[in-house]
């Protein structure tokens, strides 16, 4: 990998109701889960405010925004939301956004949670931050092996 291909990488899980965000390393190699924004009314120009703080923070080279395909891979409202507000965080950010198909994360972040015997009231500010996590994560590993072919 060329030392500019390095930098770090934002997932980010895009809700109705709350924005989970993760971070790369700046290698590229693990995920880790950074905030979780909490949505106030319609509008997302605080939440890309957010964002824009923590790219300039971190040192962002891109973002990687999970996609809520339906379960029968049709568009719906939820992906038009989030291919508007992709939109926005491009322009705020001046980064490129890549999407990444996010179904069933959330309930994978469940699932991970219930495991680690994290308390019911503690998860719902978590699952967005860990379905983040693994969206970024698994786009991380895509990258990786298309780089070993």
């Amino acid at each position: 990998m060329a030392m500019n291909d390095m930098g770090r990488s934002m997932g980010i899980d895009y809700g109705s109701r709350r924005v989970g965000i993760a971070l790369s390393d700046p290698l590229g190699i693990l995920a880790s889960g950074l905030e979780t924004i909490q949505r106030r009314g319609e509008d997302d120009l605080a939440v890309i405010r957010r964002i824009v703080e923590l790219c300039a923070a971190h040192e962002v080279k891109q973002i990687i925004l999970g996609l809520p395909r339906r379960t029968d891979g049709k568009s719906g409202e939820a992906e038009q939301s989030a291919r508007d507000f992709a939109a926005g965080l491009a322009e705020a950010t001046g980064l490129e956004v890549i999407f990444a198909d996010e179904r069933y994360t959330t309930v994978m972040a469940g699932r991970i949670m219930q495991e680690a015997g994290i308390k019911r009231g503690k998860r719902r500010e978590l699952v967005d931050q860990i379905a983040a996590e693994i969206i970024l994560q698994d786009w991380l590993d895509q990258k990786r092996k298309k780089q070993n072919l």
